[in-house]
């Protein structure tokens, strides 16, 4: 079996000294880039199975970097940043980015994270989405939640079909309100939060403490 790629875009030599061993202990080859320059020329000649990128650049922004990669791949981008700012994480997930880990990180939700865009890609059966024993029927509009089959709203579904694409992954309030109720309510986060609630009572064994569907304070939410 092939070893999935890493290109790792970082202009901190302690941080691809670090990275390098834990990427390569996981089992991941390891290609490395200083600059957003490079990056983009290293993506389109080794085409890596992900990338982590920082923002902070000495050349090109890196969320210029998401923007350019964006234009022709699909490739899963983990941002690794210290820019802490929540209008920073929603601009580079918004234009594409599939993770956001903030420094200093710890390498074990680095590795979660970076498994969890990987496994974002890989194709999944045709109109099934599934995340543990939680799984939702395009066609048939049928919702399981282990042996229990759950009734939900049209957009309560729709709502779910869209965390369950992106499980394990931040998905922005923008991002989820453009895509279920259209262009024009992308700013109605407390809408999103009534129905984020409805699933969570439908869901999680207790609604109050979620475990299913967690809150990214400021950004979005995430189903893990």
């Amino acid at each position: 079996m092939k070893q999935p790629t890493i290109l790792v875009v970082d202009d901190e030599p302690a941080i691809h000294r670090f990275l390098k061993p834990s990427l390569t202990a996981e089992g991941y080859l390891v290609i490395q880039a200083m600059n957003g320059t490079t990056a983009l020329a290293l993506a389109a000649s080794e085409r890596p199975d992900a990338i982590v990128l920082d923002l902070g650049l000495p050349d090109i922004d890196g969320k210029r970097v998401i923007e350019r990669l964006r234009r022709t791949s699909d490739v899963p981008i983990v941002v690794l940043s210290a820019r802490d700012r929540e209008a920073e994480k929603v601009q580079a997930l918004d234009l594409g980015a599939d993770d956001y880990v903030e420094k200093p990180f710890g390498i074990g939700e680095l590795m979660a994270r970076l498994r969890a865009a990987l496994r974002h890609r890989q194709p999944a059966a045709p109109g099934l989405l599934k995340s543990g024993d939680l799984s939702l029927d395009l066609e048939a509009r049928i919702v399981r939640n282990g042996a229990h089959t759950v009734k939900l709203t049209r957009r309560e579904f729709d709502l779910l079909a869209i965390l369950l694409r992106h499980a394990g992954r931040v998905v922005t309030h923008k991002h989820l309100l453009h895509e279920v109720w259209g262009k024009a309510n992308e700013a109605d986060t407390q809408y999103l939060r009534v129905y984020i609630g409805h699933l969570r009572q439908k869901l999680e064994d207790d609604p109050a403490a979620p475990t299913r569907i967690l809150t990214e304070a400021g950004v979005g939410y995430r189903l893990v």
